[in-house]
């Protein structure tokens, strides 16, 4: 039951009836995974879907064959659904995903989903409202890197990993942030310490305590 709720309030899934989330929850199989474990590829061919249950998972494109670096497009947790993109136009992956800690999944096969959609053809409104939300975020991501440098991209960063917390454990390395901000780690790492130094923010290894939450939200937009 707890994983058709997940399902229900996903936006996917948001017009699917209970009784067809009940059947595409029982044709799902839970995942587990541990810290650095690769789900798939880029290029991979899928066959399946996925909604966190537990942990978190990077979303990650690499750099190759320029670099090393990777750039992580989103950080999926409880209740994100994600890998359902070929579903819809038959493609490879576009992306890496991660686990950056033990995470548990549930992977729904895409054959339970597309057949489905094809007798219920009111979920492809939660479809579009899916699509309409990962295009929203693409549009904020590319305007950050238009308008905000890298000191301001690494504060809001910082802000959505604080969760709307003070005090709070980063929970990823210092190498994933720098992914997430879109540049080196020595720059993100010294966009950090000028926030220190001016008072804004205290760190213990991966421990943080936002003390100038407003000055960070200026700074971050």
């Amino acid at each position: 039951m707890a994983h058709e709720q997940l399902l229900a309030d996903s936006e996917f899934f948001a017009e699917t009836s209970a009784d067809v989330l009940a059947l595409i929850s029982a044709q799902g199989e839970v995942k587990n995974l541990q810290r650095g474990d690769v789900l798939f590829k880029e290029d991979d061919t899928p066959e399946s879907m996925y909604i966190v249950l537990s942990g978190r998972i990077a979303i990650v494109i690499g750099n190759r064959p320029l670099d090393s670096r990777e750039s992580m497009l989103a950080l999926m947790e409880r209740g994100d659904l994600f890998g359902e993109l070929a579903l819809l136009d038959d493609g490879k992956r576009s992306a890496m995903a991660r686990a950056i800690e033990a995470s548990s999944l549930l992977e729904i096969p895409y054959v339970v989903v597309r057949s489905a959609l094809q007798s219920n053809p009111k979920m492809l409104w939660g479809v579009t409202k899916l699509l309409a939300t990962r295009l929203r975020i693409m549009d904020e991501v590319l305007s950050d890197s238009v308008f905000l440098d890298v000191t301001g991209r690494t504060a809001k960063r910082l802000l959505e990993l604080s969760g709307g917390k003070d005090e709070f454990v980063l929970p990823i390395t210092q190498e994933e942030l720098a992914g997430m901000v879109g540049a080196s780690r020595e720059r993100v790492n010294k966009a950090i310490a000028s926030f220190i130094r001016l008072g804004w923010l205290e760190q213990h290894d991966r421990r943080y305590r936002i003390l100038a939450r407003a000055k960070l939200d200026v700074r971050a937009s």
